[in-house]
């Protein structure tokens, strides 16, 4: 019998929180606004299949909405390549199908489109012009910034497509084996937000192209287990404290003539983080990142000739690491606008002729830029001045920096891209009561047309589920140290004197908040485990994002400690609380998450009632370098870090009931993290269950996979729990 099933049955069901169409209501991905600002693109799952995209366009002026592109009929069918499959699952977008990203040309009249590795060109009239057709994937297409040419890797090779011929250039030919042009390594897709290995000039005369060599990268043999066969991949996977990708950056013509290589300096163990073309296009900006990722050196490079000089570094101290961002622009007139946490908060700087100004400050953090418009000044930004648990957007002059106005309303955890100047807006923003919306604004934030409404009404999916939705309630504790700790919890419609259950998801890792005051995808999810009864409940520990570097940097060479505690004292609070089974909190997570599960059992028995740990890290040796050596350090220099940090040498400590869920084609937390913890437990006679997913990987993909995940955790804790309700009887 589930947990207080009796009393709180809903029609809402686990077929349901995942069938199609979406709870959340229509999910357009990939926004994007036409270079005159006419069009609003974006891809639209479809009503009967919500991990098929197509692409549809918005007129501005109209309101009306057309289909540009139907994946069903354009589509071949071909199955993806292994790498295209992989670069998806980097993305955290694998196991969607159709369309997954497009790009406009710079004249806004044509939109190329990828789809079932081959591409294709489509007008606003409806037609489409297929401009290749080979067994070869076609990745990272794009079209110049002029469009003369549209570009994009196969076999390897950067290939260069002269629109207005048809005719390819081949930009490079060595790729082969170990070796590519054009692509981005592993770490730079999985941990760097990097996704491209080539980067335009401004003008189309010239490319720059990363060549990496993976030669002295260890070989994992990764065995892809599927339902009927297994693949085996001999995978180069870089370990912690093991050689990474060997990077060199040239710049070259588009037909591959004229190649130049950048100075990118003596030391060949570097990160290539970013790279960018001043305006001008008569300077390469690149941004290089030591092993240790301690120093962010910016480089100035002469595309004619690969010299370089360093413009300026940023530099954390031996104990912490830069962070990389996104939120900077090369300006016309030769200044930069620039992201950092020099002051111990992320914020906007401005660099001209070697000055610095600060444009914005104070106890809060500027997420990403928006846009600037360099004819007013204005700079239009996001980031959390009004509280953690919010996002809003703001702008800042560059006439009076330190004057920041907020443009979005209260209330609302908001994302936005713009044109260049931000003078138009495609400004998502949800709530935990209301999914996403999608509005085309002006610069100033005042809503033009709504892109998606999605107001939950009328026949909107989640709308028949309205009557039993609990609402979000937002608190705060203390850790050890004093520091504020945020958590969200949901209850049930609760009785007098009646305790209930405690569903306590956690992440825990660097780089992620999950409390705050938006529509979470999980949130259908999260209803459902209170309509059964379960109080849903989350809190974030020291090292989560958004809350200041110092904030950050308790995880430094101390993964499995402090954040440990913190979800410790969260356990605690609940414990107090005169409405909370003490005796029924169990314990969930995903990834990172996964990997505190095991932590907390092992660190404090019997505080649980029981634990489930998905796809989790073990040991953080066996993950990869640019992740895990920025926290803990390099694991031949501070073994004992490593030691204290895994799960492996504690294992026998479980004493708690433990489900341990892991995808058998997991390429990112790989299937051996579970496995070593396995046989650890066995060799120990510790029991455990487990359940295995043939050919998934690290995202689950699939309504019916969830609906059986999801089964099998609630299944696992009907028996676990049952026995300690009888037992308070």
């Amino acid at each position: 019998m589930p947990v207080e099933a009796a009393t709180q049955r809903s029609d809402l069901t686990l077929e349901r929180v995942f069938a199609s169409p979406d709870l959340a209501g229509s999910t357009p991905r990939a926004l994007k606004l036409s270079p005159d600002g006419r069009y609003v693109t974006v891809l639209r799952n479809r009503p009967d299949d919500g991990q098929r995209f197509d692409l549809w366009a918005m007129d501005t002026t109209t309101g009306e909405w057309r289909m540009l592109v139907d994946s069903l009929k354009l589509g071949t069918g071909a199955e993806l390549s292994e790498a295209e499959k992989m670069q998806r699952e980097r993305a955290r977008i694998g196991g969607t199908r159709g369309i997954v990203a497009y790009d406009w040309a710079p004249d806004g009249k044509s939109i190329l489109v990828p789809l079932d590795g081959d591409l294709y060109l489509a007008t606003l009239d409806g037609k489409v012009r297929r401009l290749t057709a080979t067994q070869a994937a076609e990745l990272n297409p794009v079209i110049s910034p002029k469009g003369g040419f549209a570009s994009f890797v196969r076999d390897q090779n950067l290939v260069v497509l002269d629109l207005a011929t048809g005719n390819e250039a081949q930009a490079t030919r060595e790729g082969a084996g170990t070796v590519h042009f054009g692509e981005a390594e592993f770490v730079a897709q999985e941990e760097m937000n990097r996704r491209t290995g080539y980067w335009w000039s401004p003008d189309d005369r010239r490319i720059a192209v990363e060549r990496f060599d993976e030669a002295p990268v260890g070989i994992v043999s990764r065995a892809a287990i599927g339902a009927e066969g297994t693949r085996v991949y001999d995978q180069r996977y870089p370990k912690a404290g093991t050689p990474n990708v060997l990077v060199d950056l040239y710049v070259m013509n588009p037909d591959g003539s004229g190649r130049v290589k950048v100075d990118l300096g003596a030391d060949p163990d570097i990160y290539l983080a970013r790279v960018d073309w001043a305006p001008d296009g008569r300077t390469l900006l690149v941004q290089r990142q030591n092993r240790a990722q301690t120093v962010l050196d910016m480089l100035a490079v002469d595309p004619a000739t690969g010299t370089s000089r360093v413009l300026f570094s940023e530099k954390s101290g031996a104990r912490s690491w830069v962070n990389l961002s996104d939120a900077y622009r090369a300006l016309r007139d030769g200044s930069l606008i620039w992201w950092s946490e020099r002051d111990g908060h992320g914020h906007l700087y401005r660099l001209t002729d070697g000055k610095w100004t600060q444009l914005t400050s104070g106890d809060w953090d500027v997420a990403d830029l928006v846009g600037v418009d360099e004819a007013s000044g204005r700079v239009t930004f996001s980031g959390n001045r009004d509280g953690v648990l919010e996002r809003h957007l703001y702008t800042v002059n560059l006439g009076r920096p330190g004057v920041v106005s907020r443009i979005t309303e209260p209330g609302w955890w908001n994302a936005a891209s713009a044109n260049g100047t931000a003078s138009r807006i495609i400004l998502t923003r949800s709530n935990p009561d209301q999914p996403p919306q999608v509005m085309l604004t002006d610069g100033a934030g005042k809503r033009l047309a709504w892109v998606n409404e999605n107001r939950v009404a009328g026949d909107h999916p989640y709308a028949p589920y309205l009557p039993s939705h609990r609402e979000k309630t937002f608190g705060t504790i203390r850790a050890a140290d004093g520091t504020v700790l945020h958590w969200e919890m949901i209850t049930p419609k609760m009785e007098p004197g009646k305790k209930y259950p405690v569903f306590f998801h956690h992440y825990g890792g660097p780089h992620s908040q999950q409390v705050s005051r938006a529509w979470g995808g999980t949130t259908p999810l999260q209803q459902y485990l209170v309509d059964r009864g379960y109080i849903w409940f989350v809190i974030d520990n020291r090292g989560a994002a958004n809350r200041g570097k110092a904030f950050e940097d308790h995880l430094f060479q101390a993964m499995g400690g402090v954040e440990v505690a913190d979800q410790l004292a969260g356990a605690a609070y609940l414990k107090g609380l005169d409405f909370v089974d003490a005796d029924r909190i169990v314990t969930y997570g995903w990834s990172y998450g996964g990997y505190m599960t095991l932590k907390l059992l092992e660190a404090a028995p019997d505080v649980f009632a029981a634990g489930i740990a998905g796809a989790p890290v073990s040991k953080w040796e066996l993950y990869d370098t640019h992740y895990t050596e920025r926290y803990m350090g390099d694991p031949r220099k501070v073994p004992d870090a490593y030691l204290k940090a895994d799960t492996v040498q504690d294992a026998l400590k479980i004493a708690d009931p433990l489900l341990l869920i892991h995808g058998m084609a997991d390429d990112n937390v790989v299937l051996e993290h579970s496995t070593v913890m396995m046989a650890r437990m066995q060799a120990g006679a510790v029991p455990f269950e487990t359940m295995l997913y043939p050919g998934q990987t690290h995202r689950f993909a699939g309504s019916g996979v969830n609906v059986h995940l999801w089964r099998t955790i609630l299944d696992f804790l009907d028996r676990r729990l049952m026995p300690r309700m009888e037992a308070g009887k």
